[in-house]
């Protein structure tokens, strides 16, 4: 019965924050309208200056599927490869293709490495494209349309969830303790477990809506559903729920301010996401950054929920995930409570 009340006490409290309610519904809905369209390594509008030397009809072939691309803005035709390059050099073209004795030269300005290397890899297919023999198909197993968003929605869920359990318990403690009415709940015969209980389990319910509403935005918005079981999407999220919801009570157990929270909590959220593969692969890091995403909650999350989201795939695919995300998560659990000093 103690942990009812307490559960509802921390209900009472969030809904008489001005500010709580408005963040937990606002929050995924921005995240899910906004995020998709700005999160994408597609690269677009690619500048591209072309020296045609041969002046023959297979070089016209291959400027006129140049401006017909999305992916490339047609600069200009130059007399010469210095005149292209002051074009580079101003930073009015990004990529030089010259044509002489029917050979192919590409040079990108790699002062933005990703959208050089990108827009060469785009520029080498078109030229490819015209020797490949007929017949000859690519075939997608997976994301066929190749849509982007259906690559990033399951990871912004990552996003979503390190907010709303991760930030909100963390700072809803320090609140207390700089308020002072922590030390009423201290000296109460309230146990640890039944405290950190009353502190999750309001947050873990607010996760379950969140998820929810980011599924029926992906589903309203851009026509996205995962291709498998939508039960493994919940249980993932709830795992990833126990890990952030633990890690932000040991954060605010050591923190004696809400700025100290904030900062410490946010040092270790950058690190974890950005060696998590949310945004790159993890295999193209160095070898020593690699080995941490062995210990990484949410590199085992996004892994598993694009298999489940993207591949459809069942309990026999994620199993390993699901093993390493219930131990980390229960490992720090465990921690919270031990690292949290009551004064009885």
């Amino acid at each position: 019965m103690t942990l009812k009340y307490l559960i509802q006490k921390e209900f009472l409290q969030i809904r008489r924050n001005s500010f709580l309610p408005r963040l937990i519904v606002v929050f995924p809905i921005v995240i899910m309208c906004v995020m998709p369209w700005v999160m994408s390594m597609e690269v677009k509008n690619i500048r591209v200056d072309v020296v045609d030397v041969d002046h023959t009809v297979e070089s016209q072939r291959v400027i006129q599927q140049i401006m017909a691309s999305n992916y490339f803005v047609f600069g200009s035709q130059k007399a010469t490869y210095e005149e292209a390059m002051k074009d580079i050099e101003k930073g009015q073209a990004d990529v030089i293709l010259e044509i002489r004795d029917g050979k192919y030269l590409i040079a990108a300005n790699a002062v933005n490495g990703t959208k050089g290397a990108i827009g060469s890899a785009y520029l080498t297919q078109v030229l490819a494209s015209p020797t490949v023999s007929e017949g000859a198909s690519t075939l997608f197993l997976y994301n066929k349309s190749q849509n982007y968003k259906f690559y990033m929605i399951p990871a912004l869920l990552a996003i979503v969830m390190m907010l709303m359990t991760g930030f909100l318990p963390t700072l809803n403690i320090v609140g207390e303790k700089e308020a002072g009415t922590i030390e009423q709940i201290n000296v109460t015969p309230v146990s640890k477990w039944a405290f950190i209980l009353a502190k999750l389990i309001p947050y873990w319910l607010i996760a379950i809506f969140v998820v929810t509403v980011c599924l029926l935005l992906a589903w309203g918005i851009y026509g996205i559903t995962s291709a498998g079981s939508l039960v493994w999407v919940y249980v993932l999220a709830m795992l990833l729920a126990l890990f952030f919801s633990s890690f932000g009570l040991i954060v605010s157990n050591y923190s004696e301010t809400m700025q100290q929270a904030i900062f410490v909590m946010w040092f270790f959220v950058v690190c974890i996401m950005l060696l998590s593969g949310l945004f790159t692969p993890t295999r193209s890091m160095p070898e020593w950054a690699y080995m941490s995403t062995y210990i990484n909650p949410m590199h085992y999350f996004i892994d598993a929920i694009r298999t489940v989201f993207i591949r459809g795939g069942g309990f026999t695919a994620i199993v390993h995930q699901l093993l390493a995300l219930t131990a980390i998560g229960l490992f720090m659990g465990c921690w919270a409570v031990v690292s949290y000093k009551k004064n009885s």
